[in-house]
């Protein structure tokens, strides 16, 4: 398969047609963060379940990472703008409907028709960024706008999503959708090309079924152990993802027409990439969960004052995408790359410092420049993703991109949780003080929340030492897993610079 190297410069159009595109990638990262906010009024309205609460939160993001392959690759064979827009009608209804869901099954339905439909939409505006962007240092450009926007997003959603939800009720933060999807499908059919494979292929429905099966069951799993630890059953499902994962690269061979061009692998930048991709949001994944629950229960600041503290290292983010151009003009890829992994290692170890008597400064300061290393990797590992396939193949690439990601982010929550969480509890069971009676006691090795709890129905100078030792506890925690991404992402700068070093 040929690799196209057509370099001709985008104009005004092209442009104008970026700007459209951001709109959906917008959407989809403030509908991943509005929820948590309105949890606790629809579920006073609705009154879930435990069992369905769960799927409330998480059904978005489950189908979301398993739709991405067949969405990717089922653009590349109807047309990128024609899913595109579809899935903007279709996210835009669901929007609606989950808005005004009656019932909590109606939201459970009305979620995962957000999660299949925001999945047409990610690859499908990265494989359009290919298409119309064949210079690459626009395209590197654009790659870094569209990444910038996800981060917009998540500035954004828990700030207008609080707006709303201290005026209006808890579905509002769902129509915060509906203006930009239509503005999507008023100007995207103006703005944006239809690109397609000139010759379409049979679209193979059990290969789709494999893969949505198999990364569901392996997502399943992996989110399971990172919230209620290993299990016969969280440990089966992740078996039976590899099982049907294994099953999914065997027909992919056997077929004239594969879901997915395995050739691709052989390729040092697409590989290579897609390693270093999964590696960096394993690490950002994991350690910033530990730093969200370390501004809340060690600082004790309120969820908005926590989330306000992270507003920085998102801007560093930003900063880094936009820069990110820039230098790429004087510097190769693996420097850039390599150079960025090694800064995101520092601000890891900066995280360490966090058990002192002033654990923020050594948060924000860490989080700034893990954000700020981070920002080049994740642009340059797309757009060596994306390149790497031919433009007839750029959706099935950009959906391998983002599947790794979602995959990363779940190993990093699980694997890194769990060791942070055995740090808490080792030093929980030597450092408890005496006399904590053997329920509140239990609770408090359990972890932190737990151990919070206690101390408030204790009272006294043994509360207050309980809290002092969980909190030095799960600072603990939080130190050796920013040691661990540290390595993670030395490992990652040692491996891109040895096989990305030919890569122009």
């Amino acid at each position: 398969m040929s690799v196209s190297v057509d370099t001709r410069k985008a104009g005004r159009r092209e442009w104008m047609g970026l700007a459209v595109l951001v709109l959906p990638c917008l959407l989809v990262a403030m509908d991943l963060t509005v929820l948590n906010l309105a949890v606790p009024s629809l579920s006073a309205a609705l009154a879930p379940s435990a069992s369905q609460l769960l799927w409330i939160v998480d059904i978005y993001g489950f189908l979301i990472a398993g739709s991405l392959i067949t969405m990717g690759t089922l653009g590349d064979r109807i047309g990128r703008r024609r899913l595109l827009l579809m899935g903007a009608a279709a996210f835009g209804a669901a929007s609606v409907l989950a808005a005004f869901a009656p019932s909590a099954g109606t939201l459970i339905a009305a979620r995962a028709v957000l999660g299949v439909a925001g999945a047409t939409l990610m690859p499908s505006t990265l494989s359009l960024i290919r298409n119309m962007f064949h210079d690459p240092s626009q395209r590197t450009t654009a790659i870094g706008i569209w990444t910038t926007s996800f981060s917009i997003g998540g500035i954004l959603g828990p700030l207008l999503g609080g707006m709303l939800l201290a005026h209006f009720w808890w579905g509002s933060v769902f129509l915060l959708s509906v203006p930009a999807m239509a503005l999507l499908l008023l100007l995207g059919p103006m703005l944006l090309p239809e690109f397609r494979e000139a010759e379409r292929g049979r679209f193979d429905i059990p290969s789709a079924a494999l893969s949505l099966l198999a990364i569901l069951a392996a997502i399943f799993g992996v989110k399971r152990i990172a919230e209620h630890g290993l299990g016969l059953t969280p440990l089966a499902s992740i078996g039976l993802g590899v099982l049907l994962g294994a099953a999914f690269i065997r027909r992919q061979r056997r077929l004239e027409d594969p879901l997915i061009d395995l050739a691709l692998f052989e390729r040092a930048a697409f590989s290579a990439s897609l390693g270093v991709n999964t590696l960096a949001f394993f690490v950002m994944y994991g350690v910033f969960l530990f730093m969200a629950q370390y501004l809340q229960l060690v600082l004790g600041l309120s969820p908005l004052a926590a989330g306000l503290w992270t507003v920085p290292s998102s801007g560093a983010f930003i900063v880094g995408s936009l820069l990110t151009p820039v230098v790429l003009r004087r510097v190769r890829p693996w420097r850039m790359m390599a150079g960025g992994l090694i800064i995101s290692a520092m601000g890891l170890l900066v995280l360490t410092w966090v058990d002192g008597e002033y654990g923020l400064p050594p948060i924000l300061i860490g989080s700034i420049v893990v954000l700020l290393g981070l920002a080049p990797v994740y642009i340059l590992a797309t757009d060596l993703i994306v390149a790497s396939a031919s433009p007839e193949r750029a959706g099935a690439a950009s959906a391998m991109s983002e599947t790794s990601a979602e995959l990363g982010g779940a190993l990093g929550i699980a694997i890194l949780g769990s060791v942070g969480a055995a740090v808490y509890r080792g030093m929980m069971a030597a450092a408890l003080p005496a006399g904590v009676p053997a329920d509140k006691a239990e609770a408090a090795r359990a972890t932190l929340g737990g151990a919070l709890s206690a101390a408030e129905s204790i009272g006294g100078p043994q509360a207050v030492e309980l809290m002092a030792r969980a909190r030095e506890a799960f600072a603990q925690g939080l130190e050796v897993t920013a040691v661990i991404g540290a390595a993670v992402v030395l490992a990652a700068a040692m491996a891109a610079a040895l096989t990305l070093r030919r890569v122009a």
